[in-house]
Formats: C-alpha cells, sequence, structure tokens
C-alpha cells in the first residue's frame, strides 16, 4: 500500500508559522460560482479572541487571527452576529442592523477585518437576523411608547388578548421556541408575537417598510464588501394570523407541516428572498446566502432555488448518529436534491446551537430514540453517561474528512478544528442562554459551545485574552490549544490543515460514484480517481488497491480500521 507524500501539498498552503505571524497577499477571487464547494468557518465573535481584555471577543481580535485562518485553509468565514446588542440571547437580539456593538468593534474595524480576509483571499459571511429585532429596536421602543392601534405597532405583531378572556390571557396558547409563552404583555394590556425570547419581537414582514428597510441592511453590507448572508430563522417571516387562533395542540408538526403551519415555512416567504435575490444578483459577483429553515428536506429547495436565496443549510448529517446508513441515506437525499434545483448541498456537525459533535459521538445511544443530541447529558452537568473522549474524537476526525470529500460546502464551528469537547461543568451561575431561563432549567443551553477559544496551554484565559473570558473555560482547556497542537504533526489541528490543503488540490465537478462492497463501509469515488472510504463497522477493511493520501488515523498495514476514513487516488 503506497502512501503519498503530503508536504509539497500541505507546505503550499499551510506554513509552521504562529497565529500572530503576517501572512501573504493573494487577489481575491471574482468567481460567482466561489460558495457551491466552499468550506466556512463559523467565528462566534464574542468567543473566538478578546483584543482588549474585557473578557468578550471583539473583530481586533478577529483581525489578529486572520493568519491563523489562513494557514487553516478555509475559503470563507461566517460571522455570527456582531451587531448592538443586549445579549438576551447571545448577539441575536438586534438594536440596529447597520453598526457594530460597541463591545466588539465598530464600523471602521469591520471595515479593517474585511480588507484583511478578501487580502488573503476569504470571504466574509454575515448574519442577518430577519424574523425578529430586539426589544431596544428604534422601531420597537416607538412601538411601546405608541397608543394602541397607532401606526408604529403595525411593523410587529400587536394583538389584543382573547374576547371576554382574563386580563392576562394571552392572544393563543402558543408557545415560544426557548419555553414560556409566545406572547408578551405590555403595560397597556396589548400582547406582542416573540417565537423565542420576550426581548426578541417578531416582526409583521406583511408591512411594507420592514420589507424596504432590509434590503436596505442588505445594501449597506454588501456596499462594504460583504460576500454574502446566512438568513437566521429563514422559515419564520411570513405567518398566517387570521382569527380566531388554533391552539397549540391542533397545530400540526412543523416536521410535516408542508406549508400549513400558520408560523413556520409558509409559502409566501419566497416572495421576500425573489426580491432579496434580484438585488443580491446586481453585484459582482452576485452576493450569496444561504437558509437556516428547518423545514422538510423536500421543501428546502424553494430556498436553495436560483431565484431565492441560492443554498440551505442541510443539517440531516449533523442529527445522525455515526452509522453507515444513516450517513448513506442521508448524503443520497441531498445530494439528489441539490441536483434537481441546481444547487449544492451543505454538509455540518457543529455549530453555535447544537453539543460539538466530538462530544455527541462519545456518548452512547439515546435510549429515548432519535438521535443523540447530548441534551440529557448536558443537564447532568456533563457527568452521566461518561463521554467516551478517545472514540468521540476518532469518530469526528473521520466524519470531517468523509464530509470534506463530498461534493457541495462544508461549514466548520470554530474549535472543531482542535477536536474540542463539549463543556458540559458550566455552573449555573455562568450561564447566559435564554433556553435555561426560559425553560426553568429543563434544558442548559447551549452555552457550553459557545465557550471562548483555547489558544495558548496556560494562562488566565488560555489566551483568549489579557483578562478573563465571559463563560468559564475548564482546567482541561489547555490540552486542546493552538500551541497544544502547533507542531504535532497527528494533532487534530494538523489533520485539518492538511485535509483542507488536500482537498483544494483534488476538489472537482459536483457528483460521486458510489462503490458498494463491504458491510459498513462507506466508500465513493469523485471524478480524478479522488476515493474516500469511510469504516463505520467495528473491525478493520481491506482498503483498495491505490495510494493513500490522507487518513484519519493510523492504519493497520493495508487495513483501514474501525471509525476511520483514509482518501486515496
Amino acid at each position: 500500500m503506497q502512501i503519498l507524500n503530503l508536504e509539497p501539498i500541505y507546505k503550499r498552503r499551510v506554513t509552521n508559522r504562529l497565529p500572530c505571524e503576517a501572512s501573504v497577499t493573494t487577489p481575491q477571487s471574482t468567481d460567482p460560482d466561489w460558495w457551491r464547494q466552499a468550506v466556512v468557518y463559523q467565528i462566534y465573535p464574542r468567543s473566538f479572541a478578546d483584543a482588549n481584555g474585557d473578557g468578550v471577543g471583539d473583530l481586533p481580535g478577529i483581525i489578529s487571527r486572520v493568519p491563523y485562518l489562513v494557514a487553516l485553509g478555509i475559503d470563507a468565514v461566517w460571522l455570527s452576529p456582531f451587531y448592538p446588542s443586549a445579549l438576551a440571547d447571545g448577539g441575536y437580539d438586534v438594536d440596529d442592523y447597520r453598526n457594530v456593538d460597541p463591545r466588539l468593534g465598530t464600523l471602521e474595524d469591520f471595515d479593517e477585518l474585511i480588507a484583511a480576509l478578501h487580502a488573503e483571499n476569504i470571504k466574509l459571511i454575515v448574519d442577518i437576523v430577519p424574523n425578529h429585532t430586539s426589544d431596544r429596536h428604534e422601531w420597537f421602543v416607538e412601538a411601546l411608547e405608541a397608543a394602541k392601534g397607532h401606526p408604529a405597532r403595525d411593523r410587529y405583531i400587536f394583538r389584543d388578548g382573547p374576547e371576554g378572556g382574563a386580563p392576562d390571557q394571552p392572544p393563543s396558547d402558543w408557545d415560544s421556541v426557548f419555553g414560556g409563552s409566545a406572547w408578551a404583555q405590555t403595560d397597556d394590556g396589548q400582547w406582542y408575537l416573540h417565537m423565542f425570547a420576550a426581548e426578541q419581537p417578531d416582526l409583521n414582514w406583511q408591512h411594507p417598510e420592514v420589507r424596504a428597510d432590509f434590503l436596505d441592511t442588505l445594501k449597506f453590507w454588501s456596499d462594504r464588501g460583504v460576500d454574502g448572508f446566512r438568513v437566521d430563522v429563514a422559515h419564520a417571516l411570513v405567518k398566517d394570523l387570521s382569527e380566531p387562533f388554533p391552539s397549540k395542540a391542533t397545530l400540526p408538526r412543523q416536521s410535516e407541516s408542508n406549508g400549513k403551519h400558520p408560523l413556520w415555512d409558509q409559502d409566501g416567504v419566497h416572495e421576500i428572498y425573489k426580491d432579496w435575490r434580484k438585488l443580491l444578483n446586481t453585484y459582482d459577483p452576485p452576493r450569496s446566502a444561504v437558509a437556516e429553515a428547518f423545514v422538510p428536506a423536500a421543501r428546502r429547495a424553494r430556498y436553495a432555488s436560483a431565484d431565492g436565496l441560492g443554498q440551505a443549510f442541510n443539517f440531516d448529517l449533523l442529527q445522525a448518529d455515526f452509522e453507515y446508513e444513516k450517513f448513506r441515506q442521508v448524503i443520497e437525499e441531498n445530494l439528489a436534491l441539490a441536483a434537481e434545483n441546481g444547487s449544492s448541498s451543505t454538509w455540518v456537525f457543529s455549530n453555535h446551537d447544537v453539543v460539538r459533535h466530538a462530544t455527541r459521538y462519545g456518548l452512547p445511544k439515546n435510549p429515548k430514540g432519535g438521535w443523540q443530541d447530548g441534551k440529557d447529558w448536558l443537564l447532568s452537568n456533563g457527568t452521566e453517561p461518561t463521554v467516551d473522549v478517545a472514540l468521540g474524537l476518532r469518530r469526528a476526525r473521520a466524519a470531517t474528512l468523509l464530509m470534506l470529500a463530498l461534493p457541495g460546502s462544508a461549514y466548520l464551528y470554530q474549535g472543531e478544528e482542535l477536536g474540542l469537547q463539549e463543556v458540559g461543568e458550566l455552573p449555573a451561575a455562568n450561564l447566559q442562554d435564554p433556553a435555561y431561563f426560559r425553560s426553568k432549567g429543563a434544558e442548559k443551553g447551549r452555552d457550553g459551545c459557545r465557550v471562548p477559544l483555547p489558544w495558548t496551554v496556560g494562562g488566565l484565559s488560555f489566551g483568549f485574552g489579557t483578562g478573563g473570558s465571559h463563560l468559564l473555560q475548564p482546567k482541561w482547556f489547555g490540552a486542546y490549544s493552538v500551541e497544544a497542537q502547533q507542531d504535532d504533526a497527528e494533532s487534530t489541528l494538523s489533520l485539518y490543515r492538511k485535509a483542507l490543503a488536500v482537498r483544494r488540490g483534488l476538489r472537482t465537478g459536483s457528483s460521486l460514484t458510489w462503490i458498494d462492497g463491504t458491510d459498513d463501509v462507506l466508500h465513493f469515488v469523485r471524478s480524478g480517481g479522488w476515493q474516500s472510504v469511510t469504516n463505520f463497522g467495528a473491525a478493520p477493511v481491506e482498503l483498495p488497491d491505490a495510494a493513500v493520501v490522507l487518513s484519519s488515523g493510523p492504519l493497520e498495514g493495508d487495513k483501514l480500521p474501525s471509525a476511520t476514513t483514509a482518501w486515496l487516488i
């Protein structure tokens, strides 16, 4: 079995320089299809790097780490919300859509960041949050100051309680996503709808001023050079609020609603995105967009259509346990859907809303059925059941290498390139997620995947900044740090760097061919002879007669061990 020497390929893209060292400028690509097979790295800005030592990550901190992103080998950064916010929901409660939170920097810092990324041919995608504003947004402040029936309230969804009902009875019994009622009462007795936290009032997208203002926001950031947008809760904007409101018991399941749910995935939402696409296509190259839309797979295509946003997140692999049959089914279905609508699929295992996949894969199967989401483990403060850390990491490395071989774009979440585990032991006093508070502790929330990154082996905040960190970092973080892995050829960081460098050279068309054979072995070939083989079984399996380019773990001679992926050519 021949094993190819990666060093010539790897060193063209990656050097051994430390994250703070200078990098070489390359021309910015103008390819209109850059997003179709891009590797996108999600940055949660408050937890990436802190330049001023106040314990909160910021834009200058990200700028200081651009060389690290270059060395990693990504194509684009997705920047989670950086707008002014009270942080009632981690920044997804936006006060001002066309500004930067002063704690994170200034518009000038944003311009410097995008210039630094573009100088390295790295695109920038920013989060846009159109379903709701914050309760500090100037529109909502104006609405609360206005009397009932005033036009200022029409930009949101205000309703009176039911006729003949008690004064404290909301218009319906609907629940918010974060728990508790989906309605909050104002001082004058009216109620406003909030599908998430009470500090996130839902906008009325039937209002022309709302539609026009978001087009202005898209233009504002596109004019500053932003390359694309990630659209938060893209399936929620249009709602059927015909009265009488149905009870929550009679609402269809969202996953089976097929456009019939009054609050989610209404067909009218696509008229909004057609207008967005017209604007985004006026730029050269056209600005990309990707929908976060929790809808049945068959309805996802409309969000990803050429006259819509162009691409939609596929969370099916994220919600799959590490099993051959599930992975094969998800990949086949999503490649077929992408081919039907002319888009490209997206692949993701971790993000700011879920337990990190290196931890999920180390937990036993969910005894309640369904995928192992790690939520019960979080409620035990990360103690029960015990995580098999070594197995979880081995599976995570194998899954990532498989994902990076698939046609389509790959989304990585900050810290996964370090093999970072979920922080399950955060004390209640340090929690920030509204899901914890609104559910009254029935859910621990998402803070464990948002703990600031470890850059150094030691120090007050493991190199995150000169001060502390807004979420507590555990003592074991140092072993996962960039410094600990930087010069280790077998580290997870080195694997990601090598994989992204090799992928860049092998990346080709949008199709694959399945090679069926041994049970529990996922084997496919991309054009040009690039093969990916993943062993989901318990016993080692024979590898094809080809040269190994890269593997997620050590091989056993000519055999591929369990929970390991190899690339061959």
